[in-house]
């Protein structure tokens, strides 16, 4: 007997064999084994309330059919639980990477924003070491509270950097004074040096450096205190979406979607692809809402991650501090006489500082300073490398909101090629009108009824819409990386229709693999990647391949017998429908 023919004989030996053991069961057809096992490994809840054998129950409220049936009211109750369970539990399971995307960003960039801020104090803080000792000691106390005060300006606090540095030249002028105009003269009396620090402002004794470099501070550090904020509201977002409730007539239809056919003792159909997605677009639909406004989201990131790398870089701006603040001493050094006579007739003469004044001068000016130890170089590298990582992730998840029921929907669905659920009966295509997502678009769902989003969503979506329009108006953030968000920008339309099977190509996940191919999670935090497969039209049957050693070639069902396979796995399953219905 050749191969081939002994390939067939065994293939038809076999589907005879499992067409057997598929109709065997019909000795038991008055049983709910199944759906007691089912009801068990999934814990939905007591397997007492499953019964023995079908029967009838006329307070069923959602899984209505004629015929015998293997579900209670209790037992819908329990199904209406576990379905909210288990779909708010996939719901954050996707959310989780991209929520832990932003938090663990929100932290690398806090952790790089004080390195570099504690890098630069010790800079600025070498300056007088080595440049002014006279004033180390005096100077650590200032130096500290400027930095201070930009690392919380860096975090989103109430304070801004020309405040912050107003403070600093304030607390630096009365040591400044002290000790290089009028050196060896005793320390200002507190009265006095609460005057030095009132009338710095008015005398300007560091002439206009103090301003270049708030105005300098200001520019560079203003794009990290917004990146600062927007990855706290994303994070602010993605918690609100994973407490969003779903509705009573999601729940419902959950319940018709996944459950009810065990009612009838089918525990393996799953439910047809646009059955799915209309389900999941009408639960989700107040997350669809958050589309728009979640790109633009992401493109404001985009824009404030651009301007961290733009003309008023934030590492070079506060490793800068050090250079102002030497020109600022400088130049009262220069001016010391004019301060010393202006300082004397507001402040007062100081008696024991006077004698010591005539017989000794200010040191003179010099602009010697001493170069930073290459030792101690900034990791100018790592916030760059940390921008560009993270661009290349929330790109990724900028149509999240959009494709989520597509995502929630591919453990569900199955392959149009066999039979499928359609929320009725087992079919072998689904063929109601599959529409789109948002609002909107659910007016013709024919599986659930919408009648608004939920008032969290809604507030989030405003919050959202606020945000963003409140980082437009950093004209020169959002410029400054070639991005311009405007009203609707990037974000098309999510309130279309359609009738095909697979949903909608706008906003289905298709979409959002157009630019990239997989979704990755943080890596650097020691997750594994993952590679979300997308939604996929039915593939061609396999080809068969027989080894042979006198050919390669490659052998293929042949339609005719094909046929027959499709004819007995449909047979079987309507078999074993019956079995269970009998």
């Amino acid at each position: 007997m050749s191969q081939a023919r002994l390939l067939r004989v065994h293939f038809w030996s076999a589907l005879v064999a499992t067409a057997l053991l598929l109709v065997a069961p019909c000795v038991k057809a008055h049983s709910c084994h199944e759906v007691k096992t089912a009801f068990q490994l999934r814990h939905i809840g007591p397997l007492k309330w499953v019964p023995e054998a079908p029967g009838t129950d006329a307070d069923l409220q959602i899984c209505k059919h004629q015929g015998p049936t293997c579900c209670t009211r209790k037992m819908e109750e329990s199904y209406q639980a576990a379905v909210r369970r288990e779909t708010l539990q996939n719901i954050r399971s996707y959310s989780f990477e991209l929520k832990y995307l932003i938090m663990g960003h929100a932290t690398s960039f806090q952790d790089t924003f004080q390195s570099l801020v504690s890098f630069a104090m010790n800079h600025t803080l070498a300056l007088f070491d080595t440049a002014y000792q006279p004033l180390a000691q005096d100077a650590r106390p200032p130096v500290a509270g400027l930095f201070g005060d930009l690392a919380l300006f860096l975090q989103g606090g109430a304070v801004t950097a020309e405040g912050a540095v107003a403070r600093f030249f304030d607390e630096l002028f009365p040591p400044v004074y002290g000790r290089l105009l009028t050196p060896g003269s005793p320390p200002p009396v507190a009265q006095r040096a609460e005057c030095l620090r009132a009338t710095r402002r008015d005398l300007s004794p560091f002439g206009p450096h103090p301003q270049a470099l708030a105005a300098e501070l200001e520019r560079a550090l203003r794009a990290g205190r917004a990146l600062s904020r927007a990855l706290a509201a994303g994070t602010e977002a993605l918690n609100a979406t994973e407490s969003a409730p779903l509705s009573r007539e999601c729940g419902r239809a959950l319940v018709r979607m996944q459950y009810c056919p065990h009612c009838r003792g089918l525990t393996l159909v799953r439910p047809c692809a646009g059955y799915c997605l209309n389900v999941m677009r009408g639960c989700l639909a107040g997350l669809s809402e958050l589309d728009a406004p979640w790109r633009r989201y992401v493109a404001v990131l985009e824009g404030l991650t651009g301007a961290l790398a733009g003309a008023h870089d934030l590492e070079l701006a506060l490793l800068g501090i050090r250079d102002q603040v030497n020109e600022a001493i400088l130049y009262t050094q220069l001016h010391g006489p004019r301060i010393s006579a202006t300082v004397d007739k507001v402040c007062g003469q100081n008696s024991e500082a006077s004698s010591a004044a005539s017989t000794s001068q200010p040191p003179p000016a010099t602009s010697s300073l001493p170069p930073p130890n290459p030792r101690h170089e900034a990791p100018l590298d790592r916030l760059a490398h940390l921008k560009r990582e993270f661009m290349s992730y929330i790109q990724r998840y900028r149509t999240f909101f959009a494709t989520l029921p597509e995502m929630l929907c591919e453990t569900e669905m199955v392959d149009e090629f066999w039979t499928c659920w359609n929320g009725e009966e087992v079919v072998e295509s689904y063929s109601g009108r599959v529409v789109g997502s948002g609002l909107q678009a659910q007016k013709l769902n024919p599986e659930i009824k919408v009648r608004s989003a939920d008032p969290v969503l809604l507030e989030l979506k405003e919050k959202l819409e606020l945000f963003n329009q409140e980082m437009v108006g950093e004209a020169t953030l959002v410029r400054s990386s070639g991005v311009w968000l405007e009203a609707g920008s990037g974000v098309p339309d999510a309130s279309g229709e359609c009738d095909d099977e697979d949903g909608c190509q706008g906003s289905g996940f298709n979409a959002a693999a157009e630019d990239e191919d997989d979704i990755d999670t943080f890596h650097s935090k020691g997750t594994s990647r993952r590679k979300d497969p997308p939604l996929e039209s039915p593939r061609r049957p396999p080809t068969v391949r027989i080894p042979s050693g006198n050919s390669d070639a490659p052998h293929t069902i042949a339609p005719t017998s094909m046929l027959l396979l499709l004819a007995a796995t449909l047979f079987m399953l309507v078999s074993q429908m019956q079995c269970h219905l009998l």
